[in-house]
Parts: C-alpha cells; structure tokens; sequence
C-alpha cells in the first residue's frame, strides 16, 4: 500500500478523484437548495393564494363575514398546517387557530416567520412558521401562514439522503480509484519485471499481453517487437563476431607461421623478399576486410549523403564492366552490358561504382563458364541494375541471409571472399533510398539494385559543370 501511494498512477487518480468529488458535491448541494427552494416558494404560492382569495371575501362580506369565513375553515381542516389570526388594533385575537399575536421578524418582503409551539406524544416540540399579513380597515390584521414541520422534516430527510448519497458516492470513488491505480500499477510491474529480467541477461523474455488492443497492449507490442529486433542484432553481433575471429585467425596465423619459418630457414634475400611480398598480399587481404566494412558502416550512416549529386548510373555501370573485362576474358567468361540509355540518379559515384563492382566480383566468382550479364534500364521503381550469372545459385530460404555480413553459403570458409560484398550492396542501395534483392536465374543467381530516378536536366547541369 506505501508503494502504491508513492505511484504516479495514484496521484493523477487522487487528482481526478478530488475533481470528482468537489463535482459531485456541486451537484448534490445544488441538487439540496433547489429543493428546499422549492418547498418554500411552494408555500408562499399558497399563502399568496389565500391572501388573495380572503381579500376578496373580505371585499365582498366585510369584517363579519371574513371572521365567519376563518372559524369555517379553522372547524374544517384535519391538521395544524394551516395558520389564521384575525386581531383588532390591540392585538386581540378574533378568530383562528392561533392563540395570541406572534412575536414575529421579518423573513423577506412581505413575509414574517415566528416559533411555533404545539404539544403532542412525543411532548412539546417547536417549529417554524411563516406567514404574510394583510391589514384590514379600523387597525384590524389578517395573518395567513404555514407550519413549516413537513417542510422541514422533508428538507431534513434531504439533508440525510445526499449526505449519504456523498459517503457512498466518495466511498466508490476511493474504491475505484485504488482499483484504477492497482490495476494500471499491474500493467507497469509486468515491463518492469521484465525489464529487470532483461538487463539480468536473459534477451528471450517479452512483456505479457492481455489481448485488450488498450494503450498498454500497444506499447507492450511495441517493446516486444524492439527486443525481437535487439534480439536479432545481438545474435547478428556474434555471428559477425564469430566470423570475423574465424576469417581474421585464419590469415593471421599463415602470416606468422611464414614469417617464423622465414627466421628459422638459413639467411637467403631472395627467400626474405618473397616472404615480405606475401606477407603484404595477406597484409592487403586484411585491409581489404577493415575498409569494406569501414564502407559499409559510412553507408548505413548516411555520412556522404550531403556530398551527394547527380550521376548516370548507366554510364558508372559501364565504367566498372570495362574494368571487369580483363578479368572476365581471363577466366573464359563472357561479360554482356546491356544498356537502355542514360539513367540520372542522385548519389555518390564511388559508393555505387563499388556496389556494382561487388556484384560483377561475385558473378565472375561463382560462374564456371558461359557469360555474366550486366543490364541497366528504367523500370516502375526508377533505375534498376542486374547482374546475372550462370553459377550454382543461392537457395530461395538463404537469399535474404546472404545480406548480411560475414555470411557465406560454404561453410568451410575456403573461397577466397570475406562475405561483406552484399553487405556493402544493400547499405549502398539502402542509403540512396533504394532496394537489393536476388532472384532465381535457372540456372544461376540474379542480384537487383533498384534507385530513385533523379531529374534529367539536373544531371545535364552536373556533367556541364563537370
């Protein structure tokens, strides 16, 4: 209960219920004075009537008559509600039901209250009466009232219902506020349960769900669906760790095992400067590692969009088949471009220059024979590049996992590649606002880099200034 409390959720339902409260008190005092207003505006209506219809008679029957008039209705009533007085100057009294001239204040214009005081079983008991005066000619007086008891025991029932109407209603109030913060507590003890289990280490834990679609289902989505992404990263980081230990060892211990043979053979120049010559070759494949994924961590940072301008992707894809042409005649390959004319994009010659390298690398890599194309056209999406080969293919289960770094299909890890080059595709096509893909060749793989079309005119302007 002390942590309860001290909980936010307790205060903002404390807030509400002191705003409740003072709501409900508004309505029930409102409810308390319209009510007794309107008993005694009630009463004075009918005080007034009489006063009017005793005027008359007065007016037609005089003094006699009204007295006649009084002890009828006096002889005639069931009850002590209704009060008559007729005195002369003196105060005497001529007829009605009161015994003698009150001893009267003034209640509001034209009215007058005053005790009155009756005997009954319980004993004498006081209450109030009010009443209106009408002068009569010659100094008489003609009082016309009310007793207030039935009035006053109803507004006191009153006075008892809405008192415990309040209790009640701030007791429920209490209640459901308690409830209301418990429950909403129950709702944040689960993150935070989980949470703490979480930083403790154990990354399977997920916040509950109770299927209500609320606010809190929402964010408890929200956190789950954050830990399954977390979760995959974190698994992403081990497996990118345990990759690059395995590619990083590999060339490390070769490097050192041949330099320590090179110590332990007899001194020879020749053999020293062989020995430095592929040492700089695995000191090269190193680098090679460190810069592509120094490249891939520029791109997802987005750090040379700024730099950015207009270029023809077409003409940059035609630039680095040239250069893979050698390489391609070499293994006995044929390299086809195809080109559907000049495809304006916004972003950085190099970036994409190396991502179109890294997939005509890749399709000389695996393709045994036959021809590797490179196809540049428009299409719905804006400019699409396709590099196809004939090779072995990629599995359609594994297409997406090929993505990501340090994977490679083989497991023995023996093809000469770091497993970055796609890596460093998709960040190159992600931070141009496009999309890497591989699809199915029969045989083969194709790999599919989509980009935005940029305006024309503007890389007319970019290759003037040029």
């Amino acid at each position: 209960m002390v942590r309860l409390l001290r909980t936010n959720a307790f205060r903002l339902a404390a807030i509400y219920f002191g705003l409740f409260a003072v709501s409900v008190s508004a309505l029930l005092v409102f409810i308390y004075f319209s009510t007794a207003d309107f008993i005694e505006r009630q009463t004075e209506v009918t005080i007034d009537a009489e006063i009017t219809g005793l005027r008359e008679q007065y007016g037609e029957r005089g003094l006699a008559g009204l007295i006649e008039i009084i002890r009828g209705r006096v002889a005639a009533q069931h009850s002590d509600t209704a009060l008559y007085l007729i005195t002369d100057a003196a105060l005497q009294p001529l007829a009605g039901n009161i015994s003698g001239w009150p001893g009267a204040v003034p209640s509001r214009p034209a009215r007058i209250s005053f005790p009155l005081h009756s005997k009954g079983a319980d004993g004498e008991a006081s209450d109030t009466a009010l009443a209106a005066v009408f002068p009569l000619s010659g100094g008489y007086l003609l009082l016309v009232g009310r007793d207030l008891h039935d009035a006053q025991v109803f507004r006191s029932r009153i006075t008892q219902t809405l008192s415990w109407a309040a209790l009640l209603t701030l007791a429920l109030g209490v209640a459901g506020g308690l409830f209301m913060t418990r429950n909403m507590l129950r709702r944040v003890e689960a993150v935070n349960r989980t949470s703490a289990r979480i930083i403790h280490g154990d990354l399977s834990q997920r916040v509950p769900l109770t299927g209500s679609g609320d606010e809190f289902d929402q964010l408890a989505g929200n956190l789950n669906a954050m830990l399954d992404q977390i979760e995959r990263l974190m698994a992403g980081m081990r497996q990118v760790t345990d990759n690059i230990a395995h590619d990083l060892r590999t060339p490390l211990a070769r490097l050192r095992a041949r330099l320590e043979v090179t110590l332990l053979e007899r001194p020879d120049v020749t053999r020293y400067g062989e020995a430095l010559r592929e040492t700089i070759t695995e000191a090269d494949r190193l680098l090679g590692t460190f810069n592509a994924l120094l490249s891939i961590a520029e791109a997802e940072a987005g750090s040379r969009r700024q730099t950015m301008a207009v270029v023809d992707v077409a003409e940059i894809a035609r630039a680095v088949a040239e250069l893979y042409e050698p390489a391609a005649e070499e293994k006995g390959l044929r390299l086809d471009v195809a080109n559907g004319g000049a495809l304006p994009v916004r972003g950085d010659r190099h970036l994409l220059s190396q991502a179109i390298a890294n997939l005509l690398d890749n399709a000389l890599k695996y393709t045994p024979a036959g021809a590797v194309s490179l196809t540049t056209r428009e299409s719905a999406e804006g400019a699409r590049i396709e590099v196809a080969d004939r090779g072995p293919g990629v599995p359609a289960d594994r297409r997406e996992a090929v993505f990501d770094r340090f994977v490679r299909l083989e497991s023995s890890r023996s093809t000469p590649g770091n497993g970055l080059g796609l890596s460093l595709v998709r960040a190159v096509a992600t931070l141009h606002g496009g999309a890497a893909w591989l699809e199915d060749n029969n045989p083969g793989v194709r790999a599919i880099i989509t980009l935005p079309r940029a305006e024309a005119p503007a890389l007319a302007s970019t290759r003037n200034a040029a």
